[in-house]
């Protein structure tokens, strides 16, 4: 764990961030498009999409390296869309850390609060106190080229907490680890967040990073909010499509609404929760842990009618591909929990799922 210790300092109400209609274009383009956004004192957000959806920008809006074309920025209801960056008193990690290489990481830590002119003796007192709390107090003499990538990380997390902001901002600061240190790393950055209870705003591409650290989490495409929950509601309930599609898998089935049920391609009736709505084109969302595939005589009678086409095991986990009569092509994931034998390919069988497993969109 990096930390057992909670912070004496930053009182625990401070660090609600507000944005308000937040725009910022680059030669004409939208990089940031009406972005609104509440962060709760104390809240864990994650901004997540893929590359160019303008959570990074948005991150160094909040930060003060950006400034926006129209729109706010609020900090426990101040605004400081103006302020320069070290009037906000805002802890920021950038994903290469941007450690000074020739200072020790007793000094890399120290530079914030030497530059607030902090006397000396509390310096020293305070570097010592974080250092011990991300466990590198031993390490205090070394510089950054003698660490690894995770030591480095703790460094720059120990010089954002040194001078106590009342938030941190994180812009992918795990992307330039390798996949084991990146999932160690995620569970001591939520452990960290337990333990101070500081606002947390961190940007990632990376879905599993945030759904496995977030409170809520915020998916952006093409510079806009799609949809903000909790990582749960995100995963089972997704707005739309493109939220469908980009946090895990998904199986889209084209459907038709008529009278409150869902039809398939072949005109199958499909289980979902859905509304009356007559002769509307819809798409229904389900994922592949909830698709079941029954191979008994009886699943003749029900579910969506096909074969499977294709079969791997992935360690936990088969991963099988369905194709149904009508060409569909749709896929279920099975946890190997057990030894029991599982259904070869080309062997025939129906496709279904729970009505509350699965979520209609029309958009």
């Amino acid at each position: 764990m990096l930390m057992r210790t909670k912070s004496s300092g930053t009182d625990a109400k401070t660090g609600g961030i507000a944005l308000q209609n937040l725009q910022k274009t680059y030669g004409g383009v939208a990089a940031v498009d009406d972005v609104s956004l509440s962060v709760s004192p104390g809240e864990f957000i994650s901004l997540l999409g893929p590359s160019g959806s303008g959570k990074t920008t948005t991150l160094m809006m909040i930060a003060g390296f950006e400034l926006p074309d129209s729109g706010r920025v609020l900090l426990d209801e101040k605004d400081i869309t103006r302020l320069p960056p070290h009037r906000r008193e805002l802890g920021v990690i950038f994903q290469n850390y941007a450690l000074f290489p020739h200072m020790t990481v007793a000094e890399n830590v120290a530079y914030p609060l030497r530059m607030r002119r902090v006397a000396k003796a509390q310096v020293e007192e305070r570097v010592r106190r974080v250092l011990d709390q991300v466990h590198l107090g031993a390490l205090a003499s070394r510089r950054p080229h003698q660490m690894s990538g995770g030591q480095q990380q703790r460094v720059a997390i120990a010089r954002a907490l040194v001078f106590d902001p009342p938030v941190l901002l994180l812009d992918e600061p795990l992307g330039a680890l390798d996949k084991k240190l990146r999932e160690h790393l995620r569970g001591e950055i939520k452990t960290l967040h337990r333990e101070v209870g500081k606002t947390m705003v961190y940007v990632t591409h990376d879905q599993d990073e945030a759904l496995a650290m977030s409170d809520r989490v915020a998916v952006m495409h093409e510079g806009r909010i799609r949809q903000v929950s909790a990582p749960q509601d995100l995963y089972r309930r997704p707005a739309d499509l493109f939220v469908a599609g980009f946090v895990g898998e998904v199986n889209l089935v084209p459907v038709k609404l008529t009278s409150g049920s869902a039809y398939g391609p072949a005109g199958e009736k499909l289980p979902a929760a859905t509304w009356p709505d007559a002769d509307r084109d819809a798409t229904l969302c389900v994922r592949p842990e909830h698709l079941h595939l029954d191979t008994s005589v009886a699943a003749a009678s029900h579910g969506i009618q096909g074969r499977i086409v294709g079969r791997t095991f992935v360690g936990d986990a088969t991963i099988f591909e369905f194709r149904s009569n009508s060409g569909l092509q749709l896929t279920s994931k099975v946890l190997n929990i057990s030894a029991e034998s599982l259904p070869d390919t080309g062997v025939s069988c129906a496709a279904s799922w729970a009505a509350t497993d699965a979520t209609i969109l029309t958009e």
